[in-house]
């Protein structure tokens, strides 16, 4: 049962120096976010992001930002194969029992055929062609997992940016795609803001990237939110948000929700440019991010009451963040606060996944709510990876980490 604890402990954080808690260490006092690695806070350099979005005109055709720095390709490929993952406490098996399920996690692949180069900040090493051979790793480990995992989480940013400018999304994509279709499992696709740099939101729906079901519990969210929900076992739901719901990516300028995006981003950013958070009291309000409209936020809060209302456990997925303390200040959603106020006026929720923040980060918050940002594949050495496997119990979830990823215990 959640601890009721004061508002003002909602933003708190233990201080960097702080170590990790251990995994068979008891769930950390609610409102304290441990300093595991990785864990970004709100003094995260701007280095970090995912980079600025291309013009505003035209969605469909828009250009991504600034060229990279091209570099050498690396002489060889270091062979990385991950053995299968069998269970997460080996030396204890005998005594822990079996999950109620697992899923597979990974983030930020933003694969192009394309040399190595940098963010737009010229600081951070993207690797665009080694991204899928990343992947590919990930995907092989995944379908050796026993017993089999029950659906994997693609939480964003599936091919970067660089493929629109070069006329390459379709084949990119469909790259991407026929990795991810080894798997004998479901896919669950959410749209982050690279998606919209080369697709326009009606595209979209019609790639493999929509894995909304054919089939909703409640109605989906009003007009073209990709907003879904599905039961992967008893007592449990996940919920993928819609986080460029309120966004000027992915639309025509002559669209209704344009509309409102832009000018709500024009009253919180008055720079000329967009994508920069300088001198911004509320930093999260540039171009290449977005938010979620109030019809999703009624949408969500109707889903989570019936999970409230039928004793279940509700993961939650979208592309951005919506914890200060799991990433850093520029990354969050638009309305973050909103949708955590949905969050915490229900007591289903046990974990909020997100990446978009390549160095990624974690918290627990002040009402029990696990957020976590996946560290992203595309800033990720060949010789290591960037993804995580979740084994699902009645009272905790444990993430195994590979590569950049830590392995975690939360409790619930």
């Amino acid at each position: 049962m959640r601890r009721d604890v004061a508002p003002s402990l909602l933003h708190s954080s233990l201080p960097p120096s702080s170590p990790p808690p251990s995994p068979s260490s008891a769930r950390p006092s609610a409102g304290r976010c441990p300093a595991a690695a990785g864990t970004a806070g709100g003094s995260r350099a701007r280095a970090a992001l995912t980079g600025p979005s291309p013009p505003r005109p035209a969605a469909a055709s828009t250009e991504p930002p600034a060229s990279s720095v091209a570099l050498p390709p690396p002489s060889c490929r270091p062979l990385f194969r991950t053995r299968p993952f069998r269970s997460p406490h080996p030396g204890a098996a005998a005594m822990e029992a079996a999950p109620l399920f697992s899923f597979g996690v990974i983030a930020d692949i933003q694969y192009a055929d394309a040399e190595d180069g940098y963010d737009f900040g010229g600081f951070r090493r993207r690797y665009y062609r080694q991204s899928l051979n990343l992947l590919r790793d990930a995907v092989e480990a995944w379908a050796a997992e026993r017993p089999p995992l029950a659906f994997v989480l693609q939480l964003g940013d599936s091919i970067d940016g660089l493929n629109a400018r070069s006329g390459e999304a379709e084949g990119a994509l469909e790259q991407v795609l026929a990795v991810l279709g080894r798997l004998p499992v479901p896919v669950h696709h959410a749209w982050g803001n690279h998606e919209f740099y080369n697709f326009s939101r009606a595209r979209l729906v019609r790639t493999g990237l929509n894995s909304h079901p054919a089939r909703a519990m409640a109605d989906p969210p009003a007009g073209d939110c990709q907003a879904y929900h599905f039961s992967p076992a008893a007592q449990f739901r996940v919920v993928v948000l819609d986080a460029y719901d309120l966004s000027i990516l992915g639309r025509e300028p002559d669209n209704p929700r344009y509309q409102e995006s832009l000018q709500l981003l024009r009253e919180k950013n008055p720079n000329d440019n967009l994508n920069s958070p300088t001198g911004l009291k509320e930093p999260q309000f540039v171009e290449f991010n977005g938010g979620f409209s109030q019809a999703q936020l009624d949408w969500f809060n109707e889903v989570l009451k019936f999970s409230d209302e039928n004793q279940e456990k509700v993961v939650v997925m979208g592309h951005l963040p919506i914890h200060p303390d799991a990433s850093d200040r520029v990354c969050l959603a638009w309305n973050y606060e909103d949708a955590l106020s949905v969050i915490h006026s229900h007591q289903c929720v046990v974990c909020f996944l997100a990446g978009h923040l390549h160095d990624g980060g974690y918290c627990l918050d002040s009402h029990g709510v696990h957020h976590l940002t996946l560290e992203g594949v595309i800033e990720t050495p060949p010789e290591s990876n960037a993804f995580g496997t979740i084994y699902v119990y009645e009272d905790k979830m444990i993430l195994k980490g590979r590569g950049r990823i830590s392995d975690r215990v939360m409790h619930f």
